[in-house]
């Protein structure tokens, strides 16, 4: 993988990371674009330069990040349904990250979902912000298992049971990105550790794509996340749906014409 490659990877995963269009599905598309060849450490890096969306987050919300131990708590509470779901589960998701016609599908029909959330969860286009209790927090979290399947989106599922728990737009997709922070850190290390213990080396020029992909990843997600919660607050979810529609039908139509597309 080029530097440029690890930039380009980098735009994608600070666009579509807190968006709820997945951000795996738009890595199977970049990266079969560019032809990159996959090994371990593109699949480590493709994980590890989340850090740097996760400090976007922190970086536009610190405020909210040192409020309460209530705030560290209802995320800790949203942030264990993913970790036991994830070690019960684990081979099954593995066998589902090898099947990009998976995501395709998971896209499409998530992009349907879309189309009619602000109808199926009325609730979550009042004005008023309702509070987050530990309930919500909970449900949200066994939502953000959903994510598990590749093509869902963390963020699509996160949002959806926000809003089914009665979340304005804004609130849902806020609370989707605090839950992301412990998610997303928890899989870097976890993956790091891995890629290690399975003998992966890191060099300098490993240092180096990291360094430079964590960085693009930063700046880029700060400007997503700052439109993205402009636009739903205003316009909802339905562009989003098609979007996913669009290019779940891309994923799916590639699939079966035989264009091989290699998951991250």
């Amino acid at each position: 993988m080029t530097l440029v490659q690890a930039i380009v990877l980098a735009i994608i995963e600070g666009l579509t990371e807190y968006l709820p269009v997945s951000s795996t599905g738009h890595m199977i598309i970049g990266s079969t674009i560019m032809g990159i060849q996959q090994d371990e450490f593109v699949k480590l890096f493709t994980v590890a330069i989340q850090f740097g969306a996760i400090l976007s987050v922190i970086a536009l919300y610190w405020k909210r990040f040192f409020q309460s131990i209530d705030f560290y708590t209802k995320l800790f509470v949203g942030f264990i349904p993913a970790v036991v779901f994830g070690l019960l589960f684990k081979d099954m998701v593995d066998l589902l990250l090898e099947n990009a016609l998976v995501v395709g599908v998971m896209l499409f029909l998530g992009g349907i979902v879309f189309l009619f959330i602000d109808r199926w969860a009325p609730g979550g286009t009042a004005t008023g912000q309702q509070p987050m209790t530990y309930r919500k927090a909970a449900v949200i979290g066994l939502w953000q298992c959903l994510a598990m399947v590749p093509g869902v989106s963390r963020s699509a599922a996160t949002i959806i049971g926000g809003m089914t728990q009665g979340l304005t737009r804004r609130h849902a997709a806020e609370f989707s990105f605090f839950l992301a922070v412990p998610t997303m850190f928890g899989a870097t290390v976890k993956s790091i550790h891995d890629y290690l213990e399975d003998g992966g080396t890191i060099t300098g020029e490993h240092l180096q794509l990291f360094a430079v992909g964590n960085v693009v990843a930063f700046v880029v997600a700060i400007v997503a996340i700052r439109s993205f919660v402009a636009f739903v607050s205003q316009h909802g979810f339905r562009a989003f749906g098609w979007y996913r529609i669009a290019v779940g039908g891309l994923i799916i139509a590639l699939h079966l014409a035989g264009v091989s597309m290699q998951m991250m």
